[in-house]
Parts: C-alpha cells; structure tokens; sequence
C-alpha cells in the first residue's frame, strides 16, 4: 500500500525533496549537458580567433560594418554588427545561435525532468514519498539553470581577454535566453499531456522568435525593429555586448523568466499528476493505426512536419543569401579559405552553396538522432509492452520507427534542396544533388544511434553526443584550421563537396554500406536482449 504525504497549498513542504530531485536530474543528464555546454561554448569561444584571421584590419571590419548595413538577408540570419572590436563581431556572428542553442538545451531539460517523468509512471511513484507538489518543477527549473549557469561562467571567462564587461554581458544574456526557454517550456509542459507535444510546442516559439529577429533585422540595420523586439533572442541582440553595453535588457530577460516560471507554479498546482489542461484525444485502435508502422507514423508526423518546414524554410533563406555572401567575402582570403575547407574548391557561389547543404546535413544528423531514440523513449516508458504483447515481433515494431526516421532524413533534405534552388533561383538538379549527396553521413549517425538501442541502451543518449561532435566538427573545425585528420573523423569530412566539385561514389558507398551494418547490428542486438523499463 502507497502512502501519500499531503502537502498543503502554500507551505515550504511543497518544496521537500527538491534538492535530492536535483542531484538525480544532474546525474541523469551528467552526459546530455556537458555536451550542450562544450558545443556551444567552442562554438563562441572559437569565434575571435576566427574573425581576427578574417578582418584582421580597421579597413576591413569598417568594410564588413557598411557591407552589413546594405545586405538585409545576411542582417536576417546573423543581426547587425553595432561595434568593430573582435568581442563585437563575435556576439554578431555567433550571438543569436548561441541562445538558440541554450534554449534548445533547456528546454530539452526542463520537459525531460518534469512531462517526462509523468508520463512515464515515475513521477507518481516519487510523488508517494515525502516529495513536495512543486518539487519536481522545481529541481527541472534549477538543472537548467545549472547548466545555464556554468556555460555563462565558461563565456564569461573564455571571452575575458576580449574585454570583462562584453564577456558578462554576453554570457548572462545567452544564459538569460535559455531560462526564458526554460520557464516558457515549463508551462507547456502543464499544459500538454505528451513530452513530445511539450517540445515541439516549444521549439516551434522557439522558431517563431528567431523568425520574427530575422524579419526585424532585415529591415532595419540597427536592431530597432518592433518585430525584432518581440523576440527573446532580439533582446539578446540588443542588449549589445562589447558596444555600450545596454544592461537593462538583461531586466527582460529575468522579468520574462520569473513571470513565466510564477504561471508555472501556479498551473502545477492546479492538476493532477498525470493529466493537462489540454487532454489530447484518444485515437482509434484500427484502421489506419491497425499496423506498428501507422502508430510509428501517428506518433512522429508532427516531428517530421515540423522539421521539413523548417529545412524548406531554411533551404529558402539561404538559397537568397547565397549572392549576398559571395559579395561580403569579396576578395577576402581568409573568409574563401575557410569556405573552400566547408565546401570545396570550386566558384565561391559553389563554395557557399555547398557548405550550406553540409551545415544542413549535420542539423539532419539531429533529426535522425532524435527520430530513432524515439524508440528507446517508447520502450523506457513502458508503452512498447502492450504493442509487442500482441502479434508484432521487435523488428517490425523497430521497422516502423526506423522507415520515419531514415526516410525522413530523406525528405527533410529534399526540401531544404528544393527550398536551396527557390531562394537561390537556379541550377535546381545540382543542388538537389548536393543536398542528397549528404544522406549517407547522415545515416551513419542514425545508424550510430540504432546500435547503440539495441545492444547498450542504458547508453543510447549519447548518440547525441556523437551528433553534436560531428556538428562541432563541421561547424568549428574548417574555422579553427584544424588538421585534415580531425575533420574526418566526422563522416561528413568524407563526402564530395558538391555542387562545383566532382562526384566521388566510393565514399558513398562505403558510407552507406556502414549504415546498413550498424542498423543491422542494432537490430540484432535488440532482438536478443531484454526489454528495459
């Protein structure tokens, strides 16, 4: 018999437990968060040297800065540059994607600990114990804000040589940006029934944000745009790091989290465990879900929607860019080194378009990571029991998840192709191909991913791990001139740069044939191994 501890409305025992509900969600997460935390802060920390090497020059930053000022469509994906020293550029040119990225890990933490746990049993179980009713929002809020916390403190430091003041206010404000995410997360978590629902609600605000940044920055050059204002990541933008410092933004920042982690509060405390205050609607048992791969398909077409907008959206964007970014390199050949390392040696149009569709590809490799895990989540929580208990072997069921997963890595670049050709206005079959051609790489990963299910599943998390060292790599590396060695580690480092370079199908292939084996091994491993809950 379960005994449970009532806590009344008010009291400081709604909070018992929290601090032991932190060390788990800490020691839980002891390998997602540190790899969030290092990509984003190599990210960033690599970026001065980087742009010393490429405007290394008064002449050639005050270049940059009027350039900046007449290209509206470099202004919607990187913001405007308000200072010429190399702090300024680096919260220029990396700033917006750096508070993407916190807000992408903390969300990802908040509903992992909080609509997670509720909707795979295990929070009723702690919740029998002398565990307060906000406890577990609680120790989810403080995990992300740990992790928020240490990757200021890493900017803040790494940055300081460039100037106390601008590292601070950088570091505070990607810090900022992510418990806005957090919090923000935090109430759809209350609000939905599902974690996957929770997410992508979640990511899709996310979305929203960095598309009304982009809209506002496009149109004026000094971040003064109403649009760019209605975006946490504009605040970030505003708030000016290393350029007369505007502190006050940080206020913003901190009232939007406070105010969203009070409604929160209050929502938590207004339901049951388990339920939401949007109950999602019961499906039909047959017909269209009469197979594992319809319920496979009804449980990730939201995913798969969402993502191929996204790489449509994108593939339009950059393919407008594309002009742009041939005129702001111009004769820099620093900047057409480091594009070449990316995409080749070709035309700098080439060049761009093809590190473009490697940059998409390694964003695909997170789809597909997150596509297959999908399996292990539904095991962990117990709601792959039912579905096997009937006529449906391990393979089929596992089929259905991976078809989703590998073929809409497919169509996800496909899109961003189609998107790549629209925006740029031509050569519609060569980028086609250069988008597929990344696939193979892709696969990898996933495959990667699926091995990692079925033989050591207690260790499938980190297949991220693997994606973001390939995202890391291919990102960061041709900046940082690392050695050829280190890029191909990555199995994006061995694919042909296309378009503009020449097709190689031997790599495609042995890429390919990788996939296969570590798929198959995968299954094969959790075929014979036992179910985990």
């Amino acid at each position: 018999m379960t005994t449970t501890f009532a806590v009344r409305p008010g009291s400081s025992r709604q909070l018992a437990g929290t601090g032991t509900l932190l060390r788990f969600a800490l020691r839980r997460d002891r390998l997602m968060m540190p790899v969030w935390i290092a990509v984003n802060a190599l990210m960033v920390l690599s970026m001065p040297n980087t742009l010393e090497s490429l405007y290394g020059t008064p002449a050639e930053r005050a270049d940059l800065i009027r350039q900046m000022g007449t290209n509206s469509s470099l202004r919607a994906m990187v913001g405007p540059v308000f200072d010429d020293s190399l702090g300024a550029l680096t919260a220029w040119r990396v700033g917006v994607y750096a508070g993407a990225l916190a807000a992408v890990m903390s969300l990802l933490v908040v509903v992992r600990h909080t609509r997670d746990e509720e909707e795979s049993g295990r929070q009723e179980l702690v919740a029998s114990g002398m565990v307060g009713r906000r406890a577990s929002l609680t120790a989810a809020l403080l995990a992300a804000a740990v992790a928020n916390g240490v990757l200021a403190l890493l900017l803040t430091a790494g940055l300081a040589g460039q100037g106390t003041t601008g590292a601070l206010a950088l570091g505070l404000g990607i810090a900022g940006v992510g418990m806005v995410f957090a919090t923000m997360a935090a109430i759809v978590a209350q609000l939905t029934e599902s974690a996957r629902l929770a997410r992508g609600l979640t990511a899709a605000v996310l979305g929203a944000a960095f598309v009304l940044r982009a809209a506002g920055d496009s149109a004026t050059d000094d971040g003064s745009s109403v649009l760019t204002w209605l975006s946490p990541l504009g605040w970030l933008e505003n708030l000016r790091p290393y350029a007369d410092e505007r502190w006050w933004v940080l206020a913003l920042l901190a009232g939007a989290a406070l105010l969203q982690g009070a409604v929160a509060y209050g929502l938590a405390g207004r339901r049951d465990i388990g339920m939401s205050f949007l109950p999602t609607r019961p499906g039909p048992a047959s017909g269209r879900l009469g197979s594992a791969g319809a319920l496979a398909w009804r449980l990730q077409r939201g995913s798969v929607l969402g993502w191929s907008i996204g790489f449509l959206l994108a593939g339009v964007v950059y393919g407008g860019m594309t002009e742009g970014a041939a005129d702001l390199v111009g004769d820099n050949e620093n900047a057409r080194r480091i594009f070449e390392r990316m995409g080749g040696r070709s035309g700098l149009t080439d060049t761009f378009l093809a590190s473009m569709t490697g940059m998409l590809g390694l964003v695909a490799a997170l789809y597909i990571v997150a596509s297959v895990l999908r399996l292990h989540g539904e095991e962990t929580s117990g709601r792959a029991e039912p579905v096997l208990a009937n006529a449906v072997g391990r393979l089929r069921w596992a089929a259905g998840h991976l078809v989703i997963a590998f073929g809409g890595s497919a169509l996800i670049m496909l899109l961003a192709g189609l998107g790549l050709a629209a925006g740029y206005g031509k050569e519609t079959g060569p980028i086609l191909g250069a988008c597929l051609v990344q696939l193979p790489a892709v696969w990898v990963i996933g495959g990667v991913a699926v091995l990692l299910h079925g033989v050591l599943p207690r260790a499938a998390v980190a297949a991220w791990g693997v994606a973001g060292a390939a995202l890391l790599i291919g990102w960061v590396g041709p900046a940082l001139d690392v050695p050829q060695a280190v890029l191909d580690i990555s199995p994006f480092g061995h694919l042909p740069k296309l378009p503009g370079g020449s097709m190689a199908w031997g790599p495609v292939a042995v890429l390919t044939g990788l996939a296969v084996v570590l798929v198959a091994a995968g299954l094969a491993g959790l075929r014979r191994r036992d179910m985990t809950t």
